[in-house]
């Protein structure tokens, strides 16, 4: 089945086709000729994850997905949240976001965070959600050089490396998106 991944992230691109195989083709926004960012103008993953897949389908009548990630971190009141990507201002750098982040966390001993992934995938018109959640520990510094975003800030739970230091096969097999993915795949392959 060929299935538009609406997003514009080469990093989301890489990690959802390695984790899906050759089972279904997965094309990206620009392999179909949008190239445009679509709003995120929901308050919750949930309804972000809805809009873009929503808008892709509604405009192209393809089978897509989209995702909406945020890492939730509890001394935080679950900030950045759906806030994630621009925490720390309109269109700024995985630095400027994991800077503020340290920065708030500077003085909290306690530190326990977690990835939330919502996937949103609409076949023919009907919409199915997924969510994966991956548990961890916000570090007092960043470490690694791999993955993106928040990575090299974010120690998953019962590991001793961030994200960003994890092999990418490992990272898809414990990672929010990893699992919110293993449920679409579920999924996909009972169709």
């Amino acid at each position: 089945m060929k299935i538009v991944f609406a997003t514009n992230n080469q990093h989301k691109l890489e990690e959802i086709r390695k984790a899906i195989g050759n089972k279904h083709e997965i094309v990206s926004l620009k392999e179909i000729g949008f190239e445009k960012d679509i709003p995120e103008t929901h308050d919750t993953l949930e309804g972000n994850a809805s809009e873009k897949s929503a808008h892709i389908y509604n405009q192209y009548k393809l089978n897509c997905f989209a995702d909406d990630t945020g890492l939730e971190i509890d001394i935080l009141n679950g900030e950045p949240g759906v806030y994630s990507a621009r925490y720390a201002g309109e269109n700024p750098s995985f630095e400027d976001n994991m800077n503020k982040v340290l920065e708030k966390m500077k003085a909290e001993t306690n530190r326990s965070a977690r990835f939330r992934t919502v996937i949103s995938l609409i076949i023919n018109g009907n919409e199915t959600q997924f969510e994966g959640i991956c548990p961890g520990t916000i570090m007092t510094e960043k470490y690694g050089e791999s993955g993106f975003g928040y990575d090299p800030i974010f120690m998953p739970n019962g590991y001793q490396e961030t994200f960003a230091e994890l092999s990418l096969e490992v990272k898809n097999k414990i990672s929010h998106r990893g699992l919110a993915t293993d449920k679409l795949i579920d999924f996909l392959n009972k169709i």
